[in-house]
């Protein structure tokens, strides 16, 4: 064992001997050079770098991502552009809302004072304006606890807590907060306030009011005298409301008719006519932009025109239709032919009708 270390050493002696002559010949020592950098070049990059010197370059670039930010800050508002920009502008005021100055509540029979004085001023309403119906009934539904009533009250300080003269109107409805529906019982303005409008502007309050009670439809029977009302408020005699859902909760009445409303979440009763008048106003604003009645004006017709038209046209249908077609603007406008025809046509139908009925009507009379 210990002489076969012998060759070894000689070995490393002849590889050395080896090195000794490359490294004496000058390309050897270029190489060593460029050797010698790599080398280093590794042992940087793999050399590992301590937890505070990454702090200290992690903080330097957030510093530098600070600067670059303000001054991109800073150029964008100083840009003419940013500069000229204004808030856009607001929408003019609304209107004041006339329901404001309308004295209303809404009365229930809790026991005071000021709810059972309106109470009876309602009853006695309802009792004058419905002769037809049972005083007894009147009062028992008036002041029924699951009743509501929605009074108007008068203006007049004088008036006040005064009963009957303090009411102009009501209406008297039971809720049913499950089935999403309210019947209206009774519904009267006094004598002495009608034709004002307090009974448009009753039932538009009634239905704001319903919709803080999360009531989707108005049912009723009204009389006769009462379907007119009830269509312009928006009745009507067609049920769409599922009928197991107020089967059996409202009341019958002999001879009345059954109605219904529905009362839509997002509008705005006591503004109808100003989104009537808005809508009136964007269609026109459509109509003129596609319009050219008002951008093109013709010639006033000549003198003869009739006489020169009339005696080239003839006196037919489509003579006539030729006729109107010739005034300047007519064809313009889209008519044809065929289009006056159908026009004329229906107006000659209507006129034979009344003239056979008048003479219908004559021989009937003569031979009386």
């Amino acid at each position: 064992m210990a002489g076969a270390g012998r060759p070894k050493k000689r070995k490393l002696a002849a590889a050395d001997d080896v090195a000794k002559r490359k490294a004496s010949s000058p390309a050897a020592d270029s190489e060593a050079a460029t050797a010698a950098a790599d080398n280093d070049a590794t042992e940087e990059d793999c050399h590992l770098r301590s937890p505070a010197e990454l702090k200290s370059d992690y903080d330097d670039f957030d510093d530098e991502v600070a600067a670059t930010t303000t001054a991109d800050d800073a150029a964008s508002s100083s840009s003419p552009k940013a500069s000229s920009s204004s808030p856009p502008p607001k929408p003019p005021p609304r209107p004041p809302n006339p329901y404001d100055s309308i004295r209303r509540a809404i009365v229930v029979n809790d026991g005071k004072r000021t709810n059972l004085i309106r109470l009876v001023g309602l009853k006695s309403l309802f009792a004058k304006q419905l002769p037809k119906m049972p005083k007894e009934y009147i009062a028992r539904l008036v002041f029924d606890r699951r009743h509501k009533s929605l009074a108007l009250l008068s203006s007049d300080p004088d008036k006040r807590d005064c009963g009957d003269d303090e009411i102009i109107g009501g209406i008297c409805y039971r809720a049913y907060p499950d089935m999403r529906f309210a019947e209206i019982a009774f519904c009267a303005v006094s004598a002495s306030q009608q034709v004002k409008g307090y009974g448009t502007k009753l039932m538009n309050l009634f239905k704001m009011h319903a919709v803080t009670e999360g009531i989707e439809y108005f049912i009723t029977y009204a009389d006769n005298y009462a379907i007119g009302y009830f269509k312009k408020q928006g009745f009507t005699k067609a049920v769409q409301m599922p009928r197991g859902r107020y089967q059996g909760l409202i009341k019958d009445y002999d001879g009345g008719t059954i109605m219904e409303c529905y009362v839509h979440p997002s509008i705005d009763f006591t503004r109808v006519p100003e989104m009537v008048a808005a809508q009136r106003e964007f269609v026109l604003e459509r109509i003129r932009a596609t319009s050219k009645s008002d951008k093109v004006v013709y010639p006033p017709l000549p003198p003869d025109f009739a006489e020169t038209v009339g005696a080239s046209t003839g006196r037919g249908p489509n003579q006539m239709a030729e006729r109107a077609l010739a005034i300047p603007g007519v064809i313009e406008a889209g008519w044809t032919t065929a289009d006056l025809l159908c026009a004329t046509r229906g107006t000659k139908d209507s006129d034979q009708k009344k003239h056979q009925l008048k003479s219908e009507l004559m021989s009937l009379v003569n031979k009386v």
